[in-house]
């Protein structure tokens, strides 16, 4: 019997409504020690997901270790973009230790978990294993998390991949949320965010936009 194909999107795939975006401690005490990817980098991609999530109202949570005492505030590039959010602090290095969070996640109630952060080994390994185990469908955004060396960070992910999390990256997220160019409500915000956050594509957008009034799809 032949398998039929059909014009329909794989049950694998994210949609802005069937996930929790759980962005982890990006603080500068974390980000001073991170030498997995450079500090430029990082705030971008972190800014990338957040404004992706932000505008396709994915529901998320802010979290931070120790923000007042030793760990500094999050990202203003995060922060931005979720104005008058309220941070869940903890003391916790694993987040799905943290009485709030997890209230918070079962408030939300969704089935799949999409993690970054710092320090992929700790922070994100911590949510990720932790999740797994309790039945949720783990998805890590694998360069906009970081750690102490890339021999860390790349085990942490070889890691939490044999547990049975999905890698996936910053663009790939923002263009998976949109994923059909037809979609002319969401077509001026993700081209946007591309244009400010996703490096060289975003400037192959801006550049076809300006040279020839160009219009993906």
């Amino acid at each position: 019997m032949s398998i039929q194909a059909t014009p329909t999107p794989g049950a694998k795939l994210l949609t802005p409504a069937d996930h929790t975006l759980v962005m982890i401690d990006f603080q500068s005490q974390m980000a001073f020690a991170t030498h997995s990817i450079d500090a430029v980098n990082l705030r971008n991609n972190a800014a990338l997901v957040a404004h992706a999530a932000a505008g396709f109202g994915v529901s998320t949570i802010l979290t931070t270790v120790a923000e007042k005492s030793f760990s500094g505030p999050m990202f203003s590039e995060i922060t931005e973009a979720f104005p008058g959010q309220k941070m869940l602090d903890r003391t916790s290095m694993n987040t799905w230790e943290d009485a709030a969070v997890i209230r918070r996640i079962n408030e939300i109630g969704k089935p799949r978990i999409v993690l970054a952060g710092l320090w992929t080994g700790v922070c994100i390994v911590g949510p990720a294993l932790s999740a797994i185990d309790q039945g949720f469908e783990v998805f890590v955004i694998a360069d906009a998390c970081g750690d102490v060396s890339a021999e860390a960070h790349n085990r942490a992910m070889d890691r939490m991949v044999q547990a049975g999390a999905q890698p996936m990256t910053s663009l790939q997220y923002l263009l998976e949320l949109q994923r059909d160019w037809a979609r002319s409500d969401t077509y001026e915000l993700t081209t946007g965010i591309a244009r400010k956050f996703g490096g060289a594509y975003g400037l192959g957008v801006t550049y076809a936009k300006t040279m020839f009034g160009a219009h993906e799809g």
